[in-house]
């Protein structure tokens, strides 16, 4: 299946190319938050999007009845049709489907309306609040804005949520039932309870004095994740039916896999062997052989756990290729996403492939001796990338890579 268009809401900007050129450059999206008080937390920076605006995009009144995960994703899909080149006037819109994966859904609007039904009474919740939260109203309202009646649902797994969304959407395309499907993810919770909630499980850095550099995947003085938010929508569509329009692809999707860890709640195995099958499964449904590969974007999260179990992953699936291997984490960049990295991860894999650049793994200053890949360090690097997968793992043990290829 064929990438033909990308939109992006980012802690590095909010359009495709200005996403790009800043996650080339090594820009880290983390500072200050600025969206609450966070002066009684341990954490108190995030990679927050930035000069967001609905505008010209979304009609006011509709806008304020969507939480912000649903109005980054909306913004991000309008963009990904624009780019694609999608006459929606002219296409048979029941043949379009929608897939957004979240992995909270609408936080900030849960935390008011509580606020309100705490301090107010029943009666001032907003009779929206349910369909202002619930996850799968990201996809609902893409499908409402733009009219699109194919396959319309939600994925909700995590920080593999995204990734979900896409290799589904690669499933369905594949059997016949869409001929275009929008899929990615989105999120929005640096909130007061979100950020307590991960500051209570140490999963965050809490490198205060310097936001910039906290998110240092594979690197001996990590400490925690940097919470983000933002979204990520890809234009995915049958090779018969982007030839047919004249589409120019961006790359192709070539293979999905997936698998669990059944191992626990928030930690991955120790041996990553719930990630190395879902990295096989998908090598094998896109049939390319290991030695084929030249770029894998990590999940690589700055975690203590994590980073080391993913590289035993990957060199479990590759072998001596491991060492030829160019590895970054974009996470040093964008923070993580949450249920949107998936989605933000593929487009940055996708464009990788397409321009010859490998994204930087930023902040990585002292290599964790447990972590000996190449994970091009500080700079980017000018590479051919023919063929690439996207790693996404998320707590509960939900594991999902895509691969992806050069368009043909």
């Amino acid at each position: 299946m064929l990438v033909t268009g990308t939109g992006v809401v980012s802690p590095l900007g909010n359009g495709t190319d200005v996403f790009w050129k800043n996650l080339i450059a090594g820009v880290s999206g983390a500072g200050p938050i600025t969206r609450f008080d966070t002066a009684n937390y341990s954490t108190r920076f995030a990679c927050e999007v930035k000069g967001f605006s609905t505008e010209g995009v979304i009609d006011r009144k509709d806008a304020k009845r969507m939480d912000r995960f649903v109005q980054f994703a909306v913004v991000a899909a309008h963009e990904a049709i624009r780019g694609a080149g999608l006459d929606l006037e002219t296409l048979d819109r029941r043949r379009i489907g929608v897939i957004v994966g979240s992995g909270i859904g609408g936080m900030e609007t849960f935390e008011e309306q509580h606020s309100q039904l705490v301090h107010k009474g029943p009666g001032r919740v907003s009779p929206f609040f349910i369909p202002m939260m619930i996850v799968d109203m990201a996809a609902g309202q893409i499908s409402i804005q733009f009219g699109l009646q194919g396959p319309n649902f939600a994925t909700v797994s995590a920080c593999a949520s995204g990734a979900h969304a896409i290799g589904e959407a690669l499933r369905l395309l594949r059997a016949g039932d869409a001929d275009v499907i929008l899929a990615g993810g989105s999120e929005a919770t640096i909130t007061p309870m979100a950020l307590a909630g991960f500051g209570s499980a140490r999963a965050l850095s809490t490198r205060n004095d310097e936001p910039q550099r906290a998110s240092r995947p594979f690197d001996a003085g990590r400490d925690g994740f940097v919470i983000g938010e933002g979204a990520a929508m890809l234009v995915l569509e049958t090779e018969d039916h982007a030839r047919r329009r004249g589409a120019t692809p961006i790359c192709e999707l070539l293979g999905y896999g997936a698998s669990g860890d059944a191992y626990h709640m928030t930690a991955p195995c120790v041996d990553g062997e719930g990630a190395a099958r879902a990295m096989r499964r998908a090598l094998d449904d896109a049939r390319l052989p290991v030695d084929q590969l030249q770029y894998v974007n990590a999940h690589g999260t700055s975690t203590p756990a994590g980073d080391p179990a993913e590289v035993a992953a990957i060199k479990s699936v590759f072998g001596d290729h491991a060492r030829r291997l160019a590895v970054s984490s974009t996470k040093s960049m964008t923070g993580h996403l949450l249920g949107a990295a998936g989605g933000i991860e593929a487009v940055a894999t996708a464009l990788t492939i397409a321009r010859g650049i490998v994204p930087p793994t930023i902040n990585l200053e002292q290599l964790d001796p447990t972590c000996d890949l190449d994970f091009v360090p500080l700079q980017a690097r000018t590479q051919r990338v023919t063929a690439a997968l996207s790693n996404s793992f998320g707590f509960g043990g939900h594991n999902v890579t895509l691969a992806l290829r050069a368009a043909t």
